[in-house]
């Protein structure tokens, strides 16, 4: 990237930085998944960065610059920031009020920079020394002993206890202008502030080192190994300020001899337009240049997302379409006239002589078929209710098993395991399912009887239908369509054990004729799969509609790519 755009193209870029916030702001990751953990932190950052620095700084370019002063646990910030201005100005000690307020010290003609929400505006601002700022507050603090330009913003520990207090510390750091980060002779190679240095150095931050607390005869060797640290980390150009151990002073202040090289720097830096504002663009180009890979964590993660919840779609739909080709197969096979259909059959028509004399002729077929209508109805119901269980419990069984194996190859997932535990109800089939299933059967056998009375469309089929009863003609094209594909009988060891759709079937024939018979069976066939269709979408629907609800959608990530590409082009 060259260099920043100045004047006119700054409000541009302010524009397409601000577009860019707020897509990121719209986008959700919307589960919480080992793999989104960073990108999740990555996104809070951005937002952060975005807010604290790059958006107030873009607005306001002749603002004073801001030292941020980080460091470790008993580092020995807040005495130096008070050994700076000479006055205690942030209190030193373990509880002290930076612990969870940080400390904003500005010249008393820079306040107008610094009151409101420019910068840092999810912290409320306080001012005074006396009262313990609250979390979630910045205290304002004017010094005339820092000169106008700059303003030092004394920070949390970046490896304190408490997690809110690192968060704020890193949010802070990436506010500055210029980080100062403070470390000990003892402490300097810790890896947790080395960690904010490289992010520093990769973002092109301006950085400046304070070693404290450094044995006077040590001083040389310990500044030089930093040093040699800090150029294998690409800041080679970092100023490094060492104050050697010593006695404070009665006010609780390092000597001013010791600390003059640094307080130098700081009035210089202030003192010094041009010196600021190249501290200043060097940050903020730095933070513009990283927004592109920041954002690019975001947008990964938000494709994996919607990669995943699609992969969670999918299986669901394969599930159920292998249930509705299961249902299907078995209104085909012969399988629902097997087992209780078939006893059920055979006590109906009776066995033996009576199938024998099929081949006698049709009237004598439906003089014994007519007279068991007729005279029987326990053994027309018992058939009914065997073929409406075995409809039932095909339609069952496929359902479950297609709810057991989208949660089976959900568990295999990164996703699946979350979903199914923020809803354990999507572990089996709906409850009220066997319900749905027997009015589905239900209604199913009403819409063969349609078939049946819409077929008798003349007086002569009315006549052949009346003798054999609508009902008992329904039963017959109900065992025929689960045998009978094209005109074929299927499951031929079903009509040699007892002839259950071989016998209907002449009685069917005999009565509208072969072509008809067909066209009835696989209308009637459709019906029932197109009732199961139906029913099975609403149970896939389960699947879809929560995962649906944690999509990211394919706009909103082409957005967020569209928007971090045109910050790439202005910034070229």
């Amino acid at each position: 990237m060259g260099e920043m755009p100045r004047g006119q193209d700054d409000s541009t870029l302010l524009t397409r930085v601000t577009a860019l916030r707020d897509e990121v702001e719209r986008s959700r990751l919307t589960l919480d998944l080992p793999s989104t953990q960073q990108a999740r932190s990555e996104r809070r950052a951005l937002l952060d960065q975005l807010d604290d620095y790059v958006i107030p700084r873009l607005q306001s370019m002749d603002a004073p610059l801001l030292a941020v002063v980080g460091g470790s646990t008993g580092s020995g910030k807040s005495t130096l920031v008070n050994s700076i201005l000479r006055r205690e100005v942030s209190r030193s000690g373990v509880l002290r009020p930076t612990t969870t307020s940080p400390v904003l010290i500005h010249h008393p003609d820079d306040e107008r920079w610094f009151r409101d929400a420019r910068v840092l505006p999810s912290l409320a601002r306080v001012t005074g020394g006396d009262a313990d700022p609250q979390p979630g507050t910045v205290r304002l603090t004017p010094s005339t002993t820092l000169p106008p330009g700059m303003a030092i913003l004394d920070a949390p520990d970046i490896d304190s206890v408490v997690s809110a207090n690192r968060e704020l510390a890193a949010q802070l750091l990436s506010a500055a202008d210029l980080w100062l980060f403070v470390t000990t002779a003892a402490r300097y190679a810790d890896a947790i502030p080395w960690q904010l240095l490289r992010q520093a150095s990769d973002r092109g931050t301006a950085v400046a080192i304070v070693l404290d607390r450094v044995d006077r005869p040590a001083m040389a060797d310990v500044r030089s190994h930093l040093i040699e640290m800090l150029r294998e980390q690409g800041l080679e150009t970092a100023p490094v300020f060492a104050v050697p151990e010593t006695e404070l002073d009665p006010q609780g202040l390092i000597p001013e001899p010791d600390i003059e090289r640094v307080r130098g720097w700081l009035t210089a830096l202030a003192g010094d337009q041009r010196a600021r504002t190249i501290v200043i663009r060097q940050t903020l180009q730095g933070a513009l240049r990283s927004l592109d890979g920041r954002a690019a964590a975001v947008i990964d993660a938000a494709r994996s997302q919607r990669e995943q919840t699609s992969s969670l779609t999918q299986m669901a739909y394969d599930a159920y379409d292998t249930a509705e080709q299961g249902v299907s197969d078995g209104m085909h096979d012969g399988q629902l006239l097997r087992g209780e259909v078939l006893a059920r059959w055979q006590e109906f028509v009776g066995t033996g002589e009576f199938f024998r004399k099929v081949e006698k002729g049709v009237s004598r077929l439906r003089d014994r078929v007519a007279s068991a209508v007729s005279g029987g109805p326990p053994a027309a119901a018992e058939l009914d209710q065997a073929l409406h269980t075995g409809v039932s419990a095909l339609i069952l069984a496929e359902a479950d098993t297609a709810a057991a194996t989208v949660a089976r190859n959900w568990r295999g997932t990164e996703a699946g395991p979350v979903v199914l535990d923020d809803h354990p109800e999507l572990g089996h089939s709906s409850r009220g399912l066997e319900g749905d299933v027997e009015r589905l059967v239900r209604d199913w056998q009403g819409d063969v009887l349609d078939i049946v009375r819409a077929e008798g469309g003349n007086r002569r089929t009315n006549a052949r239908i009346a003798a054999y009863g609508v009902n008992g003609i329904g039963l017959f094209l109900m065992l025929v369509s689960f045998a009978h594909t094209g005109g074929v009988l299927v499951a031929p060891e079903v009509a040699i054990a007892g002839g259950t759709t071989a016998l209907a079937q002449k009685v069917l024939e005999a009565i509208f004729g072969d072509q008809a018979v067909r066209d009835m069976a696989r209308k009637a066939r459709q019906l029932l799969l197109d009732r199961v269709v139906e029913l099975y979408a609403a149970e896939r629907d389960r699947y879809t509609a929560v995962v649906g609800d944690l999509s990211v959608s394919e706009a909103q990530i082409r957005r967020l790519e569209q928007a971090a590409a045109a910050i790439g082009e202005e910034t070229r």
